[in-house]
């Protein structure tokens, strides 16, 4: 009994033992982990390293005369370790001492909240010792370079706790122009335009850095242990900012009032092949719009702007001239078991060629393919091959659509497809392949590739560069030629287009109107594609253009001569406004360089007040408040004279500064647009023309 007693005493007491160790493990686990768990994870993440990327700045991409486009811009966000020793030792002595005067100076930066919530906010987050606590998120680089002049955080990282992490976001600083074509860089979603296009020059070679990472997952540098990122390269475009804002806004003016659903714009220059300005626009759906997709590199139904190759193909095998005649039928013609109408009704029977194409007519396009190149399509196919319309434009943007020029090889090849290809149906070709063909007429058969990228650049030096490059000598021959330059001119002077010209210059195009279907609808809801293309001044052509505009079911008007067709005119109107070289030069405006003699022109009260503060001695004849100009030479006093401004007529602008002469100009309701800065050099009108509401004229400053 005594010796049962004796042991069961000893397990008693064993079990109290274990019971007692296991409350003394678990009270230090739980003190490790509640009372002192920060500071072993803060001991334990500083045992943690890695290697992690450092991303290179993203080049810059910008417009032809420097202008940017698209760039990076960097934002900062903020946070604070406030287990920091500097912040924590004597007790947070240091902290105490300034977050009254942190609270309100962040309450002064940020505007959101009181310096008492800031205070609060800090205090909080002080008092748990929060190692990562987020103070701010996406700050500009002005509000971060102001908050590092603050109480605390000027006395450093180390002390302050501050962190700044910095990000970088891509910005298009004019917004809405040019969007589609530059792109977007985005991190979680795919870039397009040049942005995608460009990625590996843009983004530069990524660099590596060991860190120690703290608690909270702050990353510190370990140093030492780098490798720098290597920046991406610039970009210089062919486009100009100023091409690109006129056609941006003729294109959305036209859209808002008609409700289009979509539409595009592309400027190139003739003789280079240089993109100076591509435009899309699509319709949200609260009935904004937007550059949603890039429309001008995208395949569809041309219409009659098509019908360009077809008389080429035609005139190039002599199988007709411009003065050959056909039967239009009246505007409907039965062909293989199908009828073919013009969109314009007209009685119009035995016509020429070249009164065939001005007036638009399907019916004589679809004839001159059936009578000549029924028994060998390829024939005509050829031409087509050799205008390039089967191949991607070249250009160079990621989601060019693949266009498709049908053969009799063709499996939907029908008896009816060469006489509709041949006004620009059962064919998809984009709106820049067909303003290539137009580029090539006016740049006298010499197709050039166009191109939107001019220079890659690396820290301000050329890397590589792209120059005009043709992909053509010559689409046609030189009668061919000369015929086409006719017939385009003929449009805009006696055909669908004659609405259009303009009564100072010449320009030459093809209005197009194509019947488009409307998914499973079909053609049913009557959506009309509106299109022009063309060039001007036809005399000597500087630029090319063409307008599609997809437009809403059943809209009123829908012809390419009523809605793609005024996009068109006044992109040419100011354009050949600011290219206009021959201005009217005056002796008076011809300044001598000796600083002694001057010309200025102004209201004479304002000239008046300057002499007098500058107390310089002039002699008046006018007496009055009126226009007037001064002038002076060496060894003369300045003299006021009278300058006359007849009503409806162009004064002469010479001498005078931009705000007198905006002032007069606008008060006579003309469009001005200036070049350069100073005082009025030359002008686009010649003083005493008469002058109508809306006309553009063109100041030169010197």
């Amino acid at each position: 009994m005594e010796i049962k007693r004796d042991i069961l005493w000893r397990v008693y007491l064993c079990f109290l033992g274990i019971v007692v160790l296991s409350v003394i493990v678990l009270g230090r686990a739980l003190y490790i982990q509640d009372v002192e768990g920060n500071y072993w994870r803060s001991k334990s993440d500083s045992l943690h390293t890695r290697i992690v990327n450092l991303d290179a700045d993203r080049g810059t991409i910008y417009s032809e005369d420097g202008s940017m486009l698209s760039t990076s811009i960097p934002y900062f966000n903020i946070y604070i370790d406030f287990g920091a020793e500097g912040l924590q030792e004597k007790n947070g002595k240091r902290f105490r001492e300034n977050v009254d005067s942190l609270s309100i100076s962040l309450a002064g930066l940020f505007q959101d909240q009181s310096s008492q919530a800031y205070k609060k906010m800090l205090q909080e987050g002080f008092r748990k010792k929060d190692r990562y606590f987020l103070l701010r998120k996406d700050i500009s680089f002005q509000q971060y370079k102001q908050l590092r002049d603050f109480p605390l955080v000027r006395q450093g990282r180390n002390k302050s706790g501050f962190i700044a992490d910095v990000k970088s976001k891509r910005l298009n600083p004019f917004g809405l122009l040019a969007n589609r074509t530059i792109g977007l860089a985005r991190e979680n979603a795919q870039n397009v335009g040049l942005e995608r296009t460009y990625d590996s020059l843009l983004r530069g070679e990524t660099g590596k850095r060991l860190v120690r990472f703290i608690s909270g997952g702050v990353a510190v540098p370990v140093e030492g242990y780098e490798v720098e990122p290597e920046n991406g390269k610039d970009l210089i475009t062919t486009l100009d900012v100023n091409i690109q804002d006129i056609a941006e806004n003729a294109l959305l003016k036209t859209m808002i009032e008609n409700e289009a659903e979509h539409g595009t714009c592309i400027v190139m220059e003739v003789a280079t092949g240089k993109i100076k300005a591509m435009a899309n626009l699509g319709k949200r759906g609260e009935g904004e719009y937007w550059e949603d997709l890039n429309y001008a590199i995208r395949a569809s139904e041309p219409g009659s702007t098509f019908k360009l190759a077809t008389l080429l193909a035609a005139l190039e095998d002599k199988k007709i001239d411009i003065g050959s005649h056909v039967n239009l039928e009246t505007g409907v013609w039965k062909v293989n078991g199908r009828t073919v109408y013009d969109s314009e009704k007209h009685n119009r029977t035995d016509v020429t060629v070249q009164q065939a194409f001005e007036l638009s007519s399907n019916v004589g396009m679809a004839k001159l393919a059936m009578t000549y190149y029924a028994k060998n399509p390829m024939q005509y196919i050829d031409h087509l091959k050799r205008l390039r319309l089967n191949e991607f434009s070249g250009i160079g943007l990621v989601g060019e659509t693949q266009p498709v020029i049908k053969s009799p090889r063709s499996k939907t090849w029908s008896a009816t497809s060469l006489p509709w290809m041949a006004f620009g149906y059962e064919v998809l070709v984009s709106p820049l392949q067909t303003l290539m063909v137009y580029n090539a007429v006016a740049n006298n058969g010499k197709m050039m590739k166009p191109y939107l990228v001019e220079e890659v650049r690396k820290g301000g030096l050329t890397v590589s560069e792209n120059h005009p490059e043709v992909l053509e000598e010559k689409i046609c021959g030189e009668a061919t030629l000369k015929q086409l330059k006719t017939c385009l001119e003929g449009v805009v002077v006696n055909g669908t287009g004659k609405t259009l010209q303009s009564p100072y210059y010449r320009f030459a195009g093809k209005t197009g109107t194509a019947l488009v279907a409307n998914g499973s609808h079909g053609y049913s809801d009557h959506i009309y594609q509106s299109s022009f293309a063309g060039y001007f001044p036809a005399e000597k052509p500087a630029y090319s253009c063409i307008v599609v505009i997809k437009n809403k079911s059943h809209a009123v008007k829908y012809y390419g001569a009523a809605v793609a067709g005024p996009v068109f005119r006044e992109i040419a109107d100011k354009l050949f406004a600011i290219q206009a070289q021959e201005v009217p030069a005056k002796s008076v405006s011809l300044l001598m360089k000796d600083s002694t003699a001057f010309y200025y022109t102004g209201t004479a009260k304002d000239v008046r007040t300057v002499f007098d503060r500058l107390k310089v001695p002039y002699q008046d004849s006018v007496k009055e408040n009126v226009w007037a100009n001064v002038q002076a030479a060496e060894n003369f006093d300045p003299v006021l004279q009278r300058r006359e401004m007849a009503a409806n007529m162009m004064p002469d602008l010479q001498g005078m500064g931009l705000k007198d002469a905006l002032f007069l100009l606008e008060e006579m309701k003309l469009k001005v647009l200036v070049k350069g800065t100073g005082k009025v050099k030359t002008q686009s009108i010649e003083a005493g023309k008469p002058v109508v509401n809306n006309q553009t004229i063109v100041l030169a400053l010197n």
